[in-house]
């Protein structure tokens, strides 16, 4: 197959010569829409690349770097036309992983360790693309600045390549566009609440824009590929509610590649997103995470062959094994497209080998499920001539009318290679469609969970039904006693149903009872209210929320306010819906608790009067004393008392006297440990003095569960 370029040589040079000019194109307000463009010629028309994501290189774990000289290695068997590195670069964190810093000497660590790559893979560096991840951000003030060694040390900074978006064009019977984007926040807000990808409108514009452009300006088909660092599920919306999935569906892309959850999370993170475009057509893309080099050593060879994606995740601790990857047809279960009516019957196969040996034979066989995987057809497949001796492209012509099915995984394709060793090896066996039927599995709950679940949205549902459900805590209970406690009807039905057996009370008399006379106090129902609402319109804290030496910031519910450098802070929140890592175990394991225990120890209080007055009562069978009790119902203990039966009150004292308390106690001091332990976790992260000095979040929980605590004890005994 012989290479053409459609553009001319001129066109060609001016476009290679573009990534330092485009940048130049926009003042600095503008960054967001600045765009990179390379462009690189290709042999024939299919193209592989490597991609790398999350490699975490970490001044405390130097086998991360050094286990790199294997990708190098590969790379020198693959010969792939890029190399894509997808985020989280370096670790940026302490030894205990308790707080969140840029280290130089990762950052260095890294550019030695990718000129070592370039040099032993033999791929010129500007072939290869890095962006950021939320690692790479941690704790940088501003971009540019001191701190944000990736502007200094990335292989796209030493190459002029700086803008938030990455275009690249490899040029030859087809045209084949990969697109980085960089959604890492401008301020970088410290571990933990640096978890989400912040695109804004003007670069979602800008992708569009840039989308297009290709598509305007080849003349040969185009297939698309983006990459980033962050999955949709942890990708925000622009200021304007604007998403990248309705731009990827209107510019016909094919797949999207991230990382950032990491091998550990979940693994095969795949997701086909279906939708319709603003203009009523059908559209769908592929959305691929990569596990992290981290602690999976996984890299992945993806490869288009016309419009047809395909890839394999090769684990990478030894030295790269033969790996085969067919890049047509391609897996029916997580690579097809929904057939358009452009589409066309395609009557051959290709396949990539990669090795460092020799490959004397290359086979492919097909399988028919439906008769118990018995051999259909076993086909011969030819090295592909072309200018390049290096290129491991295998290829052969079928007939696929013979493998037309209704069923997208009745037929499977396995691939067998035999080197100058006479070593066998074989693809694993994977169903296809000629005709692009697709045939998705159902994904497990975990990969359902982090991956399809939009988690901004979860977090607004998540917060809002936490705090619905503790306004409702503590203003039912307290509007429904202020309008029953002076009822004698109320009282009534109360007396009745305290004399029947204990089998026969029903369930929500217990739990009207109890949130009642835990809002009795007026002092404590006051002051939690003022707490509820200070936690939803006042900071939680203040902490450094860059750098360690940086200005003290403010942390809301709704993100972190960044002062300016007079001091003044920001009128837009920063971390939104970031700081859910924050928020929402202290929403659900500290607040709601929190209530609920002292209502609990002021129930219990009730329960001592109760205990109280049965002991005066059988031992003095006075008529002139009346005992003053702060039970629910304004009446007199005896006429209250005289309605149970002995083995009743026997029954209720046994089961609420001392062993309730203690039970109470111990709730509490697991809540304040609890406390302790998420308050620590934040010190660490932003500073112990500043976290400390913060009383709604490390104060208020505390002296509400010991104030609780003592005023129950002074009437206990």
């Amino acid at each position: 197959m012989a290479s053409k370029l459609p553009l001319p040589p001129l066109a060609l040079l001016f476009l290679v010569l573009l990534p330092p000019l485009c940048s130049s194109w926009l003042p600095a307000d503008d960054n967001d829409a600045a765009v990179s463009r390379s462009v690189f010629p290709m042999d024939g028309d299919v193209a592989w690349v490597v991609q790398v994501s999350d490699l975490h290189i970490s001044a405390y774990s130097p086998e991360r770097a050094a286990d790199l000289a294997l990708l190098g290695t590969a790379l020198r068997a693959i010969r792939p036309h890029l190399l894509l590195v997808t985020g989280d670069i370096t670790d940026a964190k302490n030894r205990q992983r308790t707080t969140s810093r840029q280290d130089e000497y990762e950052w260095v660590t890294y550019k030695k360790t990718i000129d070592a790559i370039a040099g032993s893979g033999g791929i010129d560096k500007s072939r290869i693309f890095d962006i950021r991840g939320n690692h790479d951000t941690y704790g940088v003030p501003y971009r540019g600045g001191k701190l944000d060694f990736f502007s200094t040390y990335s292989v796209n900074s030493q190459l002029k390549r700086l803008s938030t978006i990455s275009s690249i064009l490899l040029q030859g019977d087809r045209s084949y566009q990969f697109l980085g984007i960089d959604d890492t926040m401008s301020v970088g807000i410290r571990y933990p609440a640096n978890l989400f990808g912040h695109p804004t409108d003007k670069r979602i514009e800008a992708v569009n824009s840039e989308l297009q452009y290709w598509t305007n300006h080849s003349n040969v088909p185009v297939t698309k590929v983006v990459f980033g660092h962050f999955p949709m599920s942890f990708t925000t919306s622009s200021e304007k509610g604007q998403r990248y999935e309705s731009v990827f569906a209107r510019q016909s892309v094919s797949a999207y590649l991230c990382g950032h959850l990491h091998a550990k999370v979940s693994k095969q993170l795949w997701r086909y997103h279906k939708m319709r475009t603003t203009e009523g057509h059908k559209s769908s893309f592929w959305e691929w995470e990569l596990g992290d080099w981290k602690d999976s050593r996984l890299l992945r060879i993806l490869a288009i062959d016309g419009d047809a994606v395909s890839f394999i995740d090769q684990t990478l601790k030894q030295v790269l094994q033969t790996s085969i990857l067919v890049t047509y047809p391609t897996d029916s279960r997580s690579m097809n497209m929904l057939v358009s009516e452009e589409w066309s019957m395609r009557n051959d196969i290709n396949v990539l080998v990669f090795s460092h040996e020799v490959i004397r034979n290359v086979s492919a066989r097909v399988f028919d499920s439906h008769s118990e995987f018995k051999i259909v057809e076993e086909i011969p497949l030819q090295l592909v001539a072309s200018s390049s001796a290096q290129r491991p492209l295998f290829h052969a012509k079928w007939n696929a009318e013979n493998y037309k099915s209704p069923s997208p995984t009745r037929y499977w394709l396995q691939v067998f290679v035999l080197d100058s060793h006479g070593v066998k090896i074989s693809s694993e066996q994977r169903p296809f469609s000629v005709e692009g039927k697709m045939a998705i599995p159902t994904s497990p709950w975990l990969n359902y969970l982090v991956f399809e679940v939009q988690w901004e949205d979860m977090y607004q549902v998540l917060m809002r039904s936490n705090m619905a459900f503790t306004i409702v805590l503590l203003f039912i209970p307290k509007l429904l006693y202020h309008f029953v406690r002076r009822s004698s009807s109320y009282q009534r039905w109360v007396v009745s149903v305290l004399s029947s057996p204990i089998q026969q009370k029903k369930a929500y008399f217990w739990l009207v009872w109890f949130l009642m006379e835990g809002t009795r106090s007026n002092p404590f129902w006051f002051c939690m209210v003022i707490y509820v609402l200070w936690l939803i319109k006042m900071p939680w804290f203040w902490g450094h929320a860059t750098s360690e030496n940086g200005e003290i910031a403010q942390m809301y519910l709704s993100g972190w306010s960044m002062p300016f450098h007079d001091g003044g802070l920001t009128g837009n929140k920063l971390g939104n819906p970031d700081v859910l890592v924050i928020t929402l175990p202290f929403l659900y394991l500290m607040v709601v608790p929190v209530i609920v225990l002292v209502y609990s120890l002021f129930a219990e209080k009730a329960i001592v009067y109760l205990r109280h007055s049965r002991r005066i009562e059988y031992s003095a069978d006075s008529a002139n004393m009346h005992v003053e009790s702060a039970y629910l119902l304004p009446v007199a203990p005896g006429a209250l008392l005289m309605k149970f039966s002995d083995k009743m009150v026997s029954a209720m004292i046994q089961f609420c006297g001392s062993w309730t308390r203690r039970a109470l106690l111990l709730a509490c001091l697991i809540t304040a440990a609890i406390h302790l332990k998420l308050c620590s976790r934040l010190m660490s992260a932003y500073g112990m003095v500043p976290v400390a000095l913060s009383p709604p979040l490390t104060w208020m929980p505390l002296l509400l569960l010991g104030s609780a605590a003592y005023c129950t004890k002074l009437h206990a005994d």
